[in-house]
């Protein structure tokens, strides 16, 4: 998102003494803000995207944040590449509105280790 000019903050929080990690409004791990355009965006193991989709469906809050200006978007990550070949991180993007999901894509391109 940064690379796209996106302003960036990471929301999720470590609960020390629950001892797990808390997400803005319930769902939100990173919020990127560009003009007047917000999108949430929830990371997941690759995976586990269809199970993130059905929290974030059941939430009221997520409910409330979709407006015509603000979006939700699932980030599932993976390691992908030809059998007997390196792996390389890629990220599946899956936009959440509010009647349906919509595959954005997936970047098969390298991701250095500490933008992870």
């Amino acid at each position: 998102m940064r690379d796209e000019g996106w302003l960036t903050a990471v929301v999720e929080r470590w609960n020390p003494f629950a001892k797990i990690r808390n997400d803005l409004f319930g769902f939100i791990d990173v919020l990127c803000v560009k003009g007047n355009e917000i999108v949430a965006i929830q990371t997941t193991s690759g995976t586990n995207v269809s199970a993130r989709i059905a929290k974030i469906r059941s939430m009221e809050n997520s409910i409330r944040w979709l407006a015509p200006s603000r979006r939700i978007i699932i980030h599932g990550w993976a390691k992908r590449g030809p059998r007997g070949k390196a792996k390389r991180w890629c990220c599946r993007q899956v936009e959440v509105l509010k009647d349906r999901e919509i595959e954005l894509g997936q970047d098969e391109t390298p991701i250095p280790l500490q933008t992870l």
